[in-house]
């Protein structure tokens, strides 16, 4: 029988990168929120033969924790363990194994919690293995269309690829996707109910897994903390004033913060500084890395609530951030990404800094952009180098701007 289309799955962009690794890696672990699909593309990467084994389950937790040694010879190589994060005894254990036996790819990680976990992986198994980290489905990934492309930056050739297999995404479009976020349960439509998994997701995952991991003794100072983040998505994080609107420390706020941030639910970009440029606010941004999550927090009840409220543009910033961070990941790299501001007022909304270069980009909620909307790239030049630049919006289609701006259509990124 064929399988249903609402449960089809998703070819996975990360999946190629993460093979090329595990032939070269004897560990690799694939960390991320919950609900990303983690184990499912992992498991369906599987090849003949690799054992499975999830924390999850109590009694191989204990064994895991208690007799690490043992586990692993219940569960030989070719092997993959779900949320390590359990039982990071277990962590010791397969430094001795790879030790001795240096296979690739014998052992396959994933884990929910990073926090923690993280500072175990490098001081047990440093030079050993590979990290990756998977977030909710990107667009490219949704729509089946060509998503494994080298990650987004400014480049002409670069865009040049993407606009080959792009697609026309209108304002709608846009914000139905940016409402119901990237959960893989929800763009395939296995769990039609977005409000119902959004409010399990943040019960079960924000509330309780992260809350765990900093002892919140207030469920509701953490739930208040978590709607006051939301609303700042795409705004600069002052950690004194979201600290006074949920009323806990800066220090609180700060450890709060950190903790979502290593979980992989939001994102922190700095903001760009050299010697030169010493006028810059020292503040970073703050990004929520699944505007679906963003939404169900701050109330919006409907797409069409969203396009037209207050937050539009902040949200379609935060998605197209988050669309460029998933190319990047999704590629086993990560971004030199930062944003510009200066006490004169100039913003840039992204900066790549490429060694050689600033490639600068801003993201507006518009369908006709115009030069005037790239009028700061210019800031840039007494700092470097500045390459191309890119205006991310929704224009219909992309091509040049000026001569060193293109216009993307945010359905080719």
């Amino acid at each position: 029988m064929a399988e249903s289309p609402q449960r089809r799955f998703k070819e996975r962009a990360i999946a190629g990168p993460w093979l090329r690794a595990s032939a070269s890696f004897p560990v690799l672990l694939l960390s991320g929120p919950r609900q990303t699909g983690k184990t499912t593309l992992l498991r369906r990467l599987s090849e003949d033969g690799r054992a499975y084994a999830t924390l999850d389950d109590r009694r191989l937790r204990a064994l895991a924790k208690e007799d690490p040694e043992l586990f692993l010879q219940r569960f030989p190589p070719p092997l993959l363990v779900d949320e390590i994060q359990y039982a990071p005894e277990l962590l010791s254990a397969l430094k001795q194994r790879v030790d001795t036996d240096r296979q690739p790819g014998a052992f396959w990680l994933t884990g929910s919690q990073p926090f923690h976990l993280m500072r175990g992986v490098s001081e047990s198994l440093a030079g050993r293995i590979a990290t990756a980290q998977l977030l909710g489905l990107s667009a490219r990934e949704e729509d089946e269309r060509s998503p494994a492309l080298p990650p987004f930056r400014p480049d002409p050739g670069v865009l040049a690829e993407r606009r080959a297999t792009g697609a026309a995404l209108t304002l709608p479009a846009v914000f139905e996707r940016i409402w119901r976020g990237a959960l893989p349960a929800l763009v395939t439509g296995e769990l039609p109910d977005r409000d119902l998994v959004l409010a399990g997701y943040v019960e079960t995952y924000l509330e309780r897994d992260v809350r765990e991991l900093v002892n919140v003794g207030s469920l509701t100072q953490f739930d208040r903390f978590l709607r006051a983040a939301a609303a700042r998505t795409a705004q600069l994080l002052n950690f004194a004033d979201l600290a006074r609107d949920v009323g806990v420390s800066p220090t609180t706020a700060r450890t709060w913060m950190s903790v979502l941030e290593a979980s992989g639910v939001v994102l922190l970009v700095p903001p760009f500084s050299t010697n030169v440029t010493n006028r810059i606010v020292k503040t970073p941004k703050l990004y929520f890395l699944d505007t679906g999550v963003a939404s169900w927090l701050g109330g919006w009840p409907t797409p069409q609530t969203l396009a037209s409220g207050a937050a539009a543009g902040a949200m379609f910033e935060t998605w197209v951030v988050g669309e460029i961070v998933k190319s990047w990941w999704n590629n086993l790299k990560r971004p030199n990404l930062y944003f510009y501001r200066d006490h004169d007022g100039r913003e840039i909304d992204l900066v790549f800094d490429e060694g050689h270069q600033l490639s600068p980009v801003e993201i507006k909620l518009t369908g006709t952009p115009t030069p005037y909307d790239a009028r700061h790239f210019a800031a840039l030049e007494r700092a470097g180098r500045v390459g191309h630049g890119a205006v991310i919006c929704l224009a219909p289609t992309s091509g040049p701007l000026t001569g060193r701006v293109s216009v993307v259509a945010a359905g080719d990124l």
